[in-house]
């Protein structure tokens, strides 16, 4: 995707071996498992069971650290932008942060503004009303 064409309806990523692939697969995984289980009961089949749901488990978690750390390093990049721009950060959520930081520098101010004063906390909601699409291509 070109820097320009990201907007709010396209600003979402997914990561094909990801999303795709390994999520379909270990789903389809656990099903074929419970099924093996259910018609032909053992207790292998049953530990496969807990196996499937165990890698489902840890694949999920690696989604959950890489996002996590992904915040904190947004939060930390929009505060240094917000006191480059003169707005006191600390009026902020890390999740109004991070939706923020989508809009334009020109921009922020008015918009940081509103959502303090509205009290906007959905992401969705604050990315809707940003106007001038700032380009986020190196997110996890």
């Amino acid at each position: 995707m070109s820097d320009n064409a990201q907007s709010f309806a396209t600003h979402r990523r997914y990561y094909w071996p990801y999303h795709f692939v390994a999520i379909p697969i270990l789903a389809l995984n656990l099903i074929v498992r419970i099924v093996f289980v259910v018609r032909w009961w053992s207790w292998a089949n049953l530990w496969e069971v807990f196996v499937a749901i165990g890698l489902i488990a840890l694949v999920a978690s690696t989604r959950v650290f890489a996002l996590t750390l992904q915040n904190r390093l947004i939060r930390a990049e929009e505060r240094a932008r917000f006191r480059d721009l003169g707005i006191d950060a600390s009026r902020y959520s890390t999740n109004q942060l991070i939706a923020l930081r989508f809009c334009a520098d020109e921009e922020l101010p008015e918009l940081a503004r509103a959502v303090a004063e509205e009290n906007l906390r959905s992401r969705e909601e604050i990315k809707r009303r940003i106007r001038n699409w700032r380009p986020d291509t190196l997110r996890a």
